[in-house]
């Protein structure tokens, strides 16, 4: 028996205001004709608020097993992977991440699937990186990334790390809290292709 389930917690990230400001920003801006994937699926929310609503195809990844699952109970096409490990070159229109973004200090980290769904690491940049590095690698020309962080996770420091990844990041949607900013930025190739 897992940690999680000893302590009788849940093992997917529930949909939550972030869920709902990236699939309502995504949802405005994709086309019934593109190919959409959804890193970091979760319950698989988002992808399905997207494929409903602009009759994309849409598909999802996670590390997660128990996500898979609770996503291809959504009727999302899924498939288990690390960020895009799992994807050839130029396979999507659009990308969409809500990343683990809470900045967590190493000695307050569970070994368990929802710290991995919240967990940022000490910046809250531990996921972004990778996935920067990589995503420009499964887009299609022309294609498009929604990324949604917190202002908690440091925003300048995210439009840097898209920079030296060779995209340009813009923000297209924001949610104030008290306590932090969440922002939706659309990351385009700023190399051409």
């Amino acid at each position: 028996m897992r940690l999680a389930e000893r302590r009788g917690m849940p093992t997917v990230y529930q949909p939550a205001e972030d869920s709902g400001l990236l699939a309502e920003t995504a949802a405005e801006r994709i086309g019934a004709d593109e190919d959409v994937l959804e890193v970091g699926v979760g319950s698989g929310y988002v992808a399905e608020r997207v494929r409903e609503e602009t009759a994309a195809t849409v598909v999802g990844c996670d590390v997660n097993p128990d996500a898979c699952r609770a996503a291809r109970q959504r009727g999302i096409d899924v498939v288990r992977s690390n960020l895009l490990d799992a994807f050839v070159p130029r396979s999507f229109d659009v990308v969409l991440f809500n990343p683990p973004y809470l900045p967590t200090p190493e000695a307050m980290e569970w070994d368990d699937p929802l710290e991995d769904a919240l967990s940022g690491g000490e910046d809250g940049r531990r996921l972004i990186r990778p996935f920067l590095e990589d995503v420009g690698r499964v887009l299609r020309p022309e294609g498009r990334v929604y990324l949604l962080v917190s202002s908690l996770t440091g925003l300048d420091a995210v439009r840097e790390l898209a920079a030296e990844a060779g995209l340009t990041a813009r923000e297209v949607a924001d949610e104030p809290f008290p306590y932090e900013r969440l922002v939706v930025y659309e990351l385009l190739s700023s190399i051409s292709k």
